[in-house]
């Protein structure tokens, strides 16, 4: 399984990547997206919708099943990737390029789950 040494993540599989001006861009991923199969659908949330941490705020629907997404941070979803409305299978073939689902900036307010580190993550899908 792929999993880049400069992402954080969650234990419900999804990746977070820290951006310019304080947004995370995430998604699903390697090890996600192969145990779901050929992804078909990807509901995102609207742009300036609220999400918190640990709760679900999309929905990907593949040739297996239907799974939630949870939000890695609780703050505000800023842009989506609309591309995988036309194209889901980015998130097959490409998660942690081309297939991210969308940025979010955190809030400031409130404490965040923690994140896993690259090993971290290693260590949870290997056990």
């Amino acid at each position: 399984m792929n999993v880049p040494d400069d992402l954080n993540y969650t234990s419900d599989h999804e990746w977070a990547r820290s951006e310019e001006g304080g947004g995370l861009r995430v998604g699903i991923t390697d090890y996600a997206q192969d145990a779901l199969g050929d992804i078909v659908f990807v509901q995102l949330p609207e742009p300036g919708a609220k999400v918190s941490a640990g709760d679900s705020f999309a929905e990907v629907e593949s040739t297996k099943s239907v799974s939630d997404i949870f939000a890695p941070v609780s703050g505000t979803v800023t842009e989506i990737n609309q591309d995988l409305t036309d194209a889901p299978q980015r998130l097959n073939e490409d998660p942690y390029g081309e297939g991210w689902l969308c940025v979010i900036v955190p809030d400031t307010d409130g404490a965040e789950p923690e994140l896993l580190d690259a090993d971290g993550y290693r260590k949870l899908i290997e056990s």
